[in-house]
């Protein structure tokens, strides 16, 4: 497998996950775990030596890639694809903005270095306490950039500061790995019109993990 496909293709799929997570968190007040520890921990990790640590292992982007796989190959709704697409579509154009913003891209990488310090080691820092410094770096900086994503879903979830808190987190993760697949070499071409290579990509990195 290209090495270089291979690490775009992760990228990508971590842009995926996040889009489902926000949509699992609005419609459904919670998002599986495992994934959505794996997007908060991406965003922490500022000095990976390679792509997959980033996501700590192929496991840890297992949900993104199989959404991908469920997009780009029509296996969902379509009602269902086109919110998935909008949100990753939107993602990649933030990521896209905060390529030409060096300030704000130097502020968020300082604030990421900032809460990744406070977060570190056994200080006792709660998991929520993460969600809402992450959520508020995410409100201060990318939500004014446009296009705004709006996140839809049951009112209820959206209301509860703490749902949001995560919904906020988990765009902040899919812009990371939007700003990653960019620097790798991703473009909104590609999105659109090299589905099969990145589908097949996608397929070929889950069968690592059912050899």
């Amino acid at each position: 497998m290209n090495n270089a496909l291979r690490d775009k293709t992760l990228a990508l799929a971590g842009v995926f996950q996040a889009a489902k997570l926000a949509q699992q968190l609005a419609r459904r007040g919670h998002a599986d775990e495992e994934p959505l520890e794996a997007s908060v921990r991406s965003i922490l990790i500022t000095d990976s030596i390679n792509t997959v640590s980033i996501y700590g292992g192929i496991e840890g982007a297992r949900l993104g890639l199989d959404t991908l796989c469920e997009k780009m190959s029509g296996g969902t709704t379509k009602s269902d694809e086109f919110e998935i697409a909008r949100y990753v579509l939107q993602l990649v154009q933030l990521s896209r903005k905060l390529h030409t913003d060096d300030a704000m891209a130097d502020d968020i990488a300082q604030r990421i270095d900032r809460i990744k310090n406070e977060y570190s080691g056994d200080n006792g820092a709660s998991r929520a306490q993460l969600y809402a410094s992450l959520a508020q770096l995410y409100k201060d900086t990318l939500s004014s950039l446009r296009p705004k994503i709006i996140v839809q879903g049951e009112h209820g979830f959206l209301a509860d500061p703490e749902i949001v808190n995560r919904v906020r987190t988990v765009l902040l993760a899919g812009v990371r790995s939007a700003f990653l697949w960019t620097q790798l070499g991703g473009s909104r071409w590609q999105l659109m019109f090299d589905r099969r290579n990145q589908l097949a990509t996608a397929k070929d990195i889950l069968a690592e993990l059912n050899p």
